[in-house]
Order: structure tokens, then C-alpha cells, then sequence
């Protein structure tokens, strides 16, 4: 297993680039030299130097190393929709074998890597390929985003289930306010504590302004790091 993590979510737009963010910044203010890495994403603006995809910007921006952005986004389709289906209208295989080669690029640079996936744990990527089989070939310790709403119990413990089922670890889960009401709050994060058998690394509330989110990257990086050496020692 390598040093860093890969984030996943229960769903498409739960956060994950934000909290892919806050653990890269997390880990950099530790003294790492933090790679990241964004392999496939849809949705992408046209630039002089290429298509250019914004949750892979943002990551780039929390980096404390510099890196070529072909490197951190081998894939980037310009239709914000399913990879599979963005990948097809341009004419485009998506293959893990060529996101591991831009990953072993990063890995030279930097101590750890954090990889943000695309939509959910299974979205695929292929006719033969899903997100889950990028994570299984990276071989990162998997941080579940969990956006906070109705609906987000059953997603997160069918997610946390195919992730272990898989064979990597569980490294934790994050808590995203996405909603700004979201009832029962204390009761359902209980309820995710208890089910999944971790306490939660994080809760990131609605609307967490710059000084929170700095505090909860250093909370959010000790407990994951404290899993992460339990399970595999990894780390340290």
C-alpha cells in the first residue's frame, strides 16, 4: 500500500474536491511535500494550453509540489457528464494502466498523494472499468466523503461495504454539511458512527469559513493517519 489516500463520495456533488483539498492542505502544513491527483474528470473549461477541469485546479492550488497538470488530470472530458459517456463522444479509452503511469510520475516528486475520484465509488469509466478499479490499482487508503443529507445512510454504508469488499482499507470517513437544514444531524452521524465503526475524522459544517477548514484539515489528517497505521501501518 502507498502513502496517501484516495477520496471518494456517496454520490456526485457531496464534496469531495473540497475535502480532497482539505486533506492535501493538512498533510503540506505537516512539513510533506503533497502531490495530488484528479485521473479522470468531466466538466472542463476550453484554455490556450487545453481543456482545463476546476476541481482539479483547485487541488493543484493546495500542492506543495509543482506538477504538470496532464500529470494530475491524464483524463480531462469536456462534458460535465458520466466519464464513460464524456470518454465515448470524444473518442476516448479511458485506461487505468495510463492513470497508474501518471500516478508513479507524481509519486517520485512528492512523499504521499491525494487522489480524488470521480462521482461515487462504482461510476464507471469504461465498458470493463469503475472507479473502484482505478482505487484497487493505486492501492491508497480510501477517505469516504459523506455529504450530510437526507438519504446519505444508506449510501454511506453500501459505499463503505463495496470499499472494504474490495480489499483496501477504510481509512475514514468526513462528514460534509451540504445542506444548510439537515434534521436530526446529531442522530444520523450516531447512526453513521455506529454502522460503519469509525468515529468520524471530520464534520466540515455548511458554509466553514478559511480558519475552520485549516483546523479541521489538521484535525481530519491525525485521525486518518492514526487508522491508517492501525490497519497497515502506513504513514508513520
Amino acid at each position: 500500500m502507498r502513502p496517501g489516500f484516495f477520496v471518494t463520495g456517496t454520490d456526485t456533488g457531496v464534496g469531495k474536491t473540497a475535502v480532497a483539498c482539505l486533506l492535501t492542505s493538512g498533510l503540506a502544513a505537516s512539513g510533506l511535500k503533497v502531490a495530488v491527483m484528479k485521473p479522470v474528470a468531466a466538466g472542463a473549461a476550453s484554455t490556450p494550453e487545453g481543456l482545463r477541469n476546476e476541481d482539479a485546479l483547485a487541488l493543484m492550488a493546495c500542492s506543495s509540489i509543482e506538477a504538470r497538470y496532464e500529470s494530475v488530470n491524464p483524463y480531462c472530458l469536456a462534458e460535465p457528464i458520466a466519464p464513460h459517456i464524456a470518454a465515448a463522444d470524444a473518442g476516448i479509452l479511458i485506461r487505468t494502466a495510463a492513470i497508474v503511469e501518471s500516478f508513479d510520475v507524481l509519486r517520485k516528486q512528492a512523499d504521499c498523494i491525494v487522489v480524488e475520484g470521480a462521482g461515487g465509488w462504482l461510476v464507471p469509466i469504461s465498458a470493463q472499468e469503475t472507479m473502484a478499479d482505478v482505487a484497487r490499482a493505486l492501492d491508497l487508503p480510501v477517505v469516504l466523503v459523506v455529504g450530510l443529507r437526507l438519504g446519505c445512510l444508506s449510501h454511506a454504508l453500501l459505499t463503505a461495504h463495496a470499499i472494504r469488499a474490495s480489499g483496501l482499507v477504510l481509512a475514514g470517513w468526513i462528514g460534509n454539511g451540504i445542506d444548510a437544514v439537515y434534521a436530526r444531524q446529531a442522530e444520523n452521524l450516531a447512526t453513521l458512527e455506529h454502522w460503519l465503526g469509525l468515529a468520524p475524522a471530520a464534520i466540515v459544517p455548511h458554509g466553514a469559513g478559511a480558519a475552520q477548514r485549516a483546523e479541521l484539515a489538521v484535525q481530519a489528517v491525525q485521525a486518518l493517519r492514526q487508522v491508517a497505521r492501525y490497519e497497515r501501518n502506513l504513514l508513520s
